[in-house]
């Protein structure tokens, strides 16, 4: 049988900068390719381009870059059928992996060891849309939500969803500012008032380095 390849934009080693894990190191697998288009997306780099790689390749890279913290992300990786085998690999060798996803490709075949980290557009992305709701169902305990707000509107739906389905009970959700729209300190002072144990988010890795590709 032919190997399976993935098209990757980049594979590196760098420190974790979101969800619960932010300050870790880790390595990451930012696949190409994403159907959404969301106004505030920072990685729009990876929307084209890349290369192939096969699978064992892009395992042995991973692997090879010592962490044991691993996270697949794009573009949407669950828009590519390999990354079925990739997170099944990197579960075997042992990492803890998690998945970024844009929250609009079901959850149903991944894998229940991988910690999926689910954004939910609001309607600032310009993609709500596209949201999955489905997908809110197959959550478990250990997967997280991330909203990525760009103002008080924003802010505004997103806690009512929380508060409608009740989604911070037992499981970990946060809010994000949008880089270099919404002021954190803002952000803060919404998700300090908001009554919900919610997360406000920083992107660590821009904080400490800006907003370039592979850090």
């Amino acid at each position: 049988m032919t190997e399976p390849i993935l098209r990757i934009t980049e594979i590196f080693r760098s420190i974790q900068g979101e969800s619960t894990r932010a300050g870790f190191p880790c390595a990451f697998v930012r696949l190409t390719g994403c159907s959404l288009r969301c106004v505030w997306c920072d990685t729009a780099y990876a929307f084209h381009g890349g290369g192939d790689m096969t699978l064992s390749k892009a395992v042995e890279r991973v692997l090879a870059l010592d962490t044991e913290l691993v996270e697949v992300t794009g573009g949407e990786p669950l828009e590519q059928e390999a990354v079925y085998p990739l997170m099944d690999r990197l579960l075997s060798a042992g990492r803890t992996v998690l998945l970024e996803t844009g929250g609009h490709v079901g959850l149903e075949r991944v894998d229940p060891r991988v910690v999926k980290i689910v954004d939910v557009k609001a309607p600032g992305s310009g993609m709500s849309h596209a949201n999955l709701l489905e997908n809110l169902e197959l959550l478990q305990a250990h997967d997280e939500l991330k909203f990525v707000i760009a103002d008080r509107r924003d802010f505004d739906w997103s806690l009512a969803m929380v508060r409608q389905s009740n989604l911070d009970a037992g499981r970990v959700v946060t809010f994000s500012p949008a880089w270099g729209t919404l002021p954190a300190a803002e952000l803060a002072q919404w998700v300090r008032d908001s009554g919900r144990p919610i997360r406000l988010g920083l992107q660590l890795h821009k904080i400490l380095w800006g907003d370039v590709p592979g850090r």
